[in-house]
């Protein structure tokens, strides 16, 4: 029987710079920040890592660079670096290859570091995916971009459940009036403002229905963490967290030169979520998650992914969010640090940023004067997804703070 990587290993230190426009900060830099906070977190030394993973999603900065920028900005002690690549769980692969490692045997000491300098290329948000992905590959895809993909999406959602434009405006404005009221309070945060429902509702259009403040905008970054055996958590701290579940699916084209597809919900992310609870033992989501961090792109996804999370019911999500479900003090906040939408989105550190938020609030440090959960946090969720819409990667990952 394959029980999976549920409890065999833990958390012990993670660090996160703060995203947004950091001109001033080479990705060295960047890479040496995150990961001097994540070890002097978990109270170990450069010599105690026995492998690590760097997850960079952009050629622009680390062409033909392999593992080399993680290892010669850190003097890493000839150990094996990997750099890995997956879209935008890019981060979330680097996390779960240093704790499959850890996990096999192969070291007893992993990190797993994702950083994006993705202002120093130009990256504004808004590139077709034949400039991104490469021309030769998308000759039936002309000028599609992120905006354009998940707009669709919206209007397919409103018709297949009956709700009208400005209904399905509400709904989505209310998704990041959340998350901007959240990233309000992190000072790590890209985006610091909080914005009315008033103005998220009247933003210039984007991609219709999707408005300014209904997508996320592209940061810099990085985030760090360190892995060890679940065995050995408590020799560095009292208060490791325990992976619970990892878990990673992706579609085949089909969803693109096949009708089997709605053209809403994304059928990795039904997948990855259905095996990650399976692996971590979740049979009530809606009432044994604590907290979520999911891949809030466009709002829309945001809120499609509460349905493939089984949080919602199917077309019901619009409920929740309007009850203030997922609210701060909801009863499974989401994005309770502002989210891709206001912490930022430098793609290779957000899977791992993610991770980190759930850390700090399942151990009750998410700056505790200014921001942390008021209650007894049990199991946190962790959702990317990448790619397009109808061939999509998906990770899910939970964390929990007892064995």
């Amino acid at each position: 029987m394959i029980s999976g990587i549920k409890n065999k290993v833990a958390i012990i230190g993670m660090g996160c710079t703060r995203f947004g426009e950091l001109w001033d900060k080479s990705e060295e830099d960047l890479i040496v920040d995150a990961y001097t906070e994540a070890a002097k977190d978990a109270g170990i030394e450069i010599n105690d890592i026995g492998a690590a993973w760097f997850a960079s999603c952009f050629d622009e900065v680390n062409a033909g660079k392999g593992g080399i920028p993680l290892a010669r900005a850190l003097s890493l002690p000839n150990i094996p670096v990997t750099r890995v690549e997956n879209f935008c769980t890019s981060g979330t692969e680097a996390l779960r290859g240093a704790c499959y490692a850890v996990a096999s045997g192969a070291c007893d000491v992993a990190l797993a570091l994702g950083a994006e300098k993705l202002k120093d290329t130009g990256y504004g948000g808004l590139p077709d995916f034949g400039s991104v992905m490469g021309s030769e590959n998308m000759f039936y895809l002309p000028n599609l971009t992120a905006p354009g993909m998940f707009g669709m999406v919206a209007n397919a959602y409103f018709s297949k459940y009956g709700l009208t434009r400005e209904e399905g405006k509400r709904v989505l404005s209310r998704i990041s009036y959340k998350s901007h009221k959240n990233g309000a309070m992190n000072p790590r945060a890209h985006l610091r403002k909080e914005l009315s429902m008033e103005a998220l509702q009247n933003a210039p259009i984007v991609a219709d229905p999707l408005g300014l403040f209904d997508c996320c905008g592209v940061s810099d970054g990085a985030a760090a963490a360190i892995i060890v055996r679940a065995d050995m958590a408590k020799k560095y701290r009292s208060d490791p967290i325990y992976v619970k579940a990892l878990q990673l699916s992706l579609t085949p084209a089909t969803g693109i030169g096949h009708q089997s597809w709605d053209g809403i919900h994304f059928e990795s992310t039904r997948v990855a979520v259905l095996q990650a609870y399976k692996e971590a033992g979740i049979t009530k989501p809606r009432d044994e998650i604590s907290l979520m961090e999911v891949h809030d792109c466009f709002s829309i996804n945001e809120l499609l992914t509460y349905e493939s999370l089984q949080i919602s019911p199917m077309g019901k999500a619009r409920k929740d969010i309007e009850d203030g479900f997922f609210d701060f003090d909801g009863q499974i906040p989401c994005q309770s640090d502002g989210g891709l939408k206001c912490f930022g989105h430098p793609i290779g550190a957000s899977g791992i940023r993610m991770a980190y938020e759930i850390y700090k609030q399942l151990q009750g440090r998410a700056e505790p004067d200014i921001r942390q959960l008021d209650r007894d946090l049990k199991i946190g969720l962790t959702h990317n997804a990448g790619g397009l819409c109808g061939s999509l990667v998906c990770s899910v990952a939970l964390f929990g703070k007892d064995l």
